[in-house]
């Protein structure tokens, strides 16, 4: 690549091969405006782009890089992996290694199944769970992100909160039948007299029921316990399959995922990101009685060429293995809640209305006086004044997430020189905006 290659020349030149530039929406900087940052490389909590400017990055990849970027026992098993082949398309050792200890540190998981995206995993959990109880019907929540299959397209959050029209009742995405989202269900996140009520009137025809325990799509927004709780017994007395959408949050929130840390079992659990040690892997799991309706056992299809591809496996097993160190998510969430209250005490200084929250090594910055719980207060968020802050922190080398609708990562690589680093940053750049 060219030394002369500018952002700016390399967003032009794909804006005439890939539709819009990029290759996922929210990379576009349609949102916050601006040219995006074409990456060149990474290392620990730092990506430099085209141009050589290096940012602390809070985007991680979306969450996989919660050991930071390039960390040597991850690029060792994957170099150790790549020598032996690429791909095979047929079993390996590795995959039930994976498995075995997902199982592990996932209890409410007794069987899982390897596949390479999230939004594989979320659409083959909601098929499962269909022919599982033989219903049509799934429950959903406003806000929350299930990947972009055709039937989980309804008041979604992610790319569809900062492209869509989030006033419409489905769906959000245009290509997408309205026949195909007639047994989509949507309810408010946190609303537990809403979740009541349709059970009392439809339980017997409800399948399934997922959520994201900890929403990340719609910013950080933390489900109640209360809300948790009545979604497990409801499901329980009327027969549905919980299925607990974790590809974000499980292993980001705590070793055993949101579930660990409420204590609520799910029958089904997908699994994404961390798992795949920033390489395309997803799985999804649960109840062995489920699991066992999975061809070639049962009568519910469902396969994947690159399924538990061989260095996607040896990255997620060596990530695995190094946030099971005694103290990893202690630290993790210590860095992570030290940079929340450094920046809403920066915003306060500032006089500007803010606030944040994290688990684990998730976090949110909202631009309202309150944290949200619930889609409809995320929307009341000041989107433009986030917009001029993400810009001004760029602008002084922090990447934080292109939408004011997305959480944000912190990695175990984040000590506490680059925590005080973007926080003084931030004291500037509220500075700006006040």
């Amino acid at each position: 690549m060219s030394e002369n290659t500018t952002n700016t020349a390399l967003f032009e030149r794909a804006q005439q091969t890939i539709p819009g530039g990029v290759n996922s929406p929210v990379r576009a900087f349609r949102s916050v405006g601006g040219t995006p940052r074409f990456i060149a490389r990474a290392q620990g909590p730092y990506m430099w782009d085209a141009e050589g400017v290096r940012y602390i990055d809070y985007i991680g990849s979306w969450g996989p890089m919660i050991v930071g970027h390039l960390h040597p026992d991850v690029v060792a098993a994957v170099q150790a992996a790549m020598s032996q082949g690429f791909s095979f398309g047929a079993p390996t050792e590795a995959e039930v290694v994976m498995a075995e200890e997902i199982c592990r540190l996932v209890p409410s998981i007794e069987q899982v199944r390897l596949v390479s995206s999230g939004t594989e995993a979320t659409m083959s959990a909601l098929r499962l769970a269909r022919g599982f109880t033989g219903r049509n019907k799934i429950v959903k929540f406003e806000g929350c992100y299930h990947g972009h299959a055709d039937s989980l397209l309804v008041k979604a959050g992610s790319g569809l909160l900062t492209f869509a029209d989030s006033t419409r009742n489905a769906p959000s995405s245009a290509g997408v039948p309205v026949e195909v989202t007639r047994d989509t269900l949507v309810l408010e996140y946190n609303n537990v007299e809403q979740l009541r009520e349709l059970f009392a009137g439809q339980g017997s025809e409800i399948a399934a029921v997922i959520v994201e325990p900890v929403a990340g799509n719609m910013n950080l927004v933390r489900a109640s316990r209360n809300f948790l709780q009545t979604l497990r017994e409801l499901c329980t007395a009327h027969g549905a399959v919980l299925i607990f959408d974790e590809v974000m949050c499980g292993f980001r929130v705590g070793l055993g995922g949101a579930q660990a840390l409420y204590g609520i079992t799910a029958d089904l659990t997908c699994l994404g990101k961390v798992i795949g040690g920033g390489m395309p892997a997803a799985a999804f799991g649960g109840r062995r009685d489920i699991m066992s309706h999975l061809a070639p056992l049962g009568g519910v299809y469902q396969a994947g060429t690159l399924s538990g591809n061989p260095l996607a496996v040896a990255a997620g097993l060596a990530t695995l293995r190094l946030i099971q160190a005694p103290g990893f998510y202690e630290a993790l969430a210590r860095r992570t809640s030290k940079l929340v209250t450094g920046l809403v005490e920066a915003a306060q200084a500032a006089g500007v209305p803010f606030s944040g929250d994290s688990v684990g090594g998730m976090f949110g910055l909202y631009f309202r006086a309150s944290v949200p719980q619930s889609f409809a207060e995320v929307t009341t968020s000041d989107v433009a004044r986030f917009n001029r802050f993400f810009h001004a922190m760029l602008d002084r080398g922090v990447y934080l997430a292109p939408s004011a609708f997305e959480a944000g990562f912190v990695s175990a690589a984040h000590d506490d020189a680059i925590l005080d680093a973007t926080i003084d940053a931030a004291r500037e750049a509220f500075g700006t905006i006040a």
